[in-house]
Order: structure tokens, then sequence, then C-alpha cells
């Protein structure tokens, strides 16, 4: 068996986050200069179960001596299950990451994925995509509860996606290619607390929030329009308008509502919080020649950290079952 090594982007999502949970549609992005990294190195003169390491968070041990719920040793059953194995060959598995934790770019979700990629191709029998995303949503219910599958299903097939919760995947070809600055608040987003907020506050008021539920899910369908047909303006102006309904059903918070209307000001055409919310990373659309003021001017409202990427149109649309 020969080493291998593999690799899971980051994500964000442009429109839809929260209400995506509730039958709403949602549209997400791969985002490739961050990664999870699964390296796997055989071990042929020794035995006994695999060691891990992860050194981001100080771990080197055994897999045996790892507590059941951890989300590796699950990792390693899902698979075991999945190719029919009774035992593993002795191996040393190394775990890295340059995603953000608890930020709203689908660290768990990546981590998930190329665990699971890594490990049925290290075995000769590399799992499909379909399979890979089922067993990482898998992990993902471990790790957030009841999440969408979003994170999973965009990490997974790395594509920018439309996705409604129980339906066939749709992926989306953009007309022109979208510049977005990622601006990091430093605050930690946990996503379940988020979600189970969301639902708190749903059940208490549904109509309201039905309504405002409906509202995104319309408006994420009229920015998948504008995508397909290249109207960045429009997309723009979309963001904006899905920050401000975010913040009406309780996910926003100042920092956040801060770094957006710094972005808005500063001569993006649009802005929004991203993932679950109440701290984590927000998404401005800029344009390139206005780039480095939205930059500087998120920068001086507080963001910890800001990085530039382009998302590339992609070459297809087309509806699978994931």
């Amino acid at each position: 068996m020969p080493a291998i090594s593999v690799t899971a982007p980051a994500k964000v999502i442009l429109f839809g986050e929260h209400t995506v949970v509730y039958g709403h549609p949602a549209i997400a992005v791969p985002i490739h200069e961050l990664v999870a990294r699964v390296t796997i190195i055989p071990q042929p003169t020794r035995s006994g179960p695999p060691e891990i390491e992860a050194p981001q968070i100080d771990l080197r041990t055994s897999l045996d001596r790892l507590p059941p719920e951890h989300p590796i040793v699950r990792a390693f059953q899902l698979v075991a299950e999945a190719l029919g194995l009774d035992h593993w060959p002795a191996l040393h598995l190394h775990l890295t990451s340059s995603i953000p934790v608890a930020s709203g770019m689908g660290s768990s979700a990546a981590t998930a994925v190329a665990l699971v990629r890594a490990l049925s191709a290290f075995m000769g029998r590399p799992l499909s995509d379909a399979e890979v995303c089922e067993l990482a949503y898998r992990l993902e219910q471990r790790h957030h509860g009841t999440p969408s599958g979003i994170d999973n299903t965009v990490i997974t097939f790395d594509r920018p996606i439309f996705f409604v919760r129980y339906q066939p995947v749709e992926f989306l070809t953009f007309a022109a290619p979208l510049h977005l600055l990622i601006a990091d608040t430093g605050v930690k987003s946990l996503t379940r607390e988020a979600v189970a907020g969301v639902r708190q506050r749903w059940e208490k008021d549904p109509i309201l929030y039905e309504a405002r539920f409906k509202a995104i899910g319309e408006l994420t369908r009229r920015a998948k329009e504008a995508l397909i047909r290249g109207k960045i303006e429009e997309v723009g102006t979309l963001m904006t308008e899905n920050h401000r309904l975010l913040v009406e059903i309780g996910v926003s918070s100042p920092e956040l509502d801060r770094l957006v209307k710094a972005a808005v000001s500063a001569g993006a055409l649009g802005a929004k919080l991203s993932g679950g919310g109440q701290g984590g990373i927000m998404i401005a659309l800029a344009q390139p020649h206005t780039a480095h003021l939205v930059e500087q001017a998120l920068y001086q409202a507080g963001a910890v950290n800001v990085f530039s990427t382009v998302i590339p149109a992609p070459t297809s649309h087309k509806a699978i079952s994931p």
C-alpha cells in the first residue's frame, strides 16, 4: 500500500444559510485556498492499531486510545463498514487543516470528507463521491446534530451548488467570476447553537419566521438566476438583503453587522454573514478595482483576518442525485 494524501476544501454559503434546514434553497461554493489534509503512511514493519497525529489539536495517540465517540474513530468505523473490513493494517494518519474552526467555513465537514476519502483510497477501494458525501454527512450528524447536508455536499463534489434538502443537487455555472473577500470576526461560532436558537424562535412565532424563511428562499432563487446570467450587481444587492433577513431571524452579531456596513460603504456590491452567524465570517462581493479599498475597510472595522478569493465559472450545469 503506498502512502496517500487527500485534501478537501473549505466552503462559504452565498445565500440561504439557516433556512436550508427548513427545506428552502441555498447556494454554496468551495474555497480552495483553505483545506483539510489527511496523509496516511503505511507501517508494514510494525503491528497494532493505526497511529493518529493531529498536531493542531495536540493529538498523538493510537486509534484504540481515542474515545468511541471521537470523530476520527467514527470515520474509521464507517469506512470499515462500507468496505467490509474487519481490521485495519498498521498505518500512521496525519491530519492538518488551514480552515478556521467554528467560523462557518465547513471545517468539520472538510475534515470528514478528507478522512473518508483518504481511508478508502488508502485501502485501494476509493469510494464514489456519493458514498463519500453520505458517510461525511453521518459524521457531521455527530458534530452538528441535524445538519442540512449542504456543507459535506459542496465540499465533496467541489463545485458551486444550488442545494435543497432531500432533492437532487444542482451544479451551477456562473456567467462571470465572483471576487469575494472573506473576513473573520475572530468570534467563534457554533453552528449547533445558532441553529437551535433559530428553531426555538421559530417554534414561538412560526407565522413570522415562516414568512422570513420564505423571503430568503425566494431571494436565493433570484440569486441563482442572477449568477447564471452574470448579473453581478444584482447578486450583490441580494447578498445585502439576505443579510438583513438573517439579522431579523437573530443570527447576526454586532461584529458581523459592522463588517457588512463597512464593506458596502467602501464600495462592495454586497455583503452578508456566511454560515451559522453569531460570529464567524462574513463575505463581501467586490469588483477587482475596489477590492483593496474594501479589504482596508474590513480591517479598520475590526476584522482579524481578510483574504480574497475568486470563484470561477464552472463548466457544466446539471442535476445529480447525491
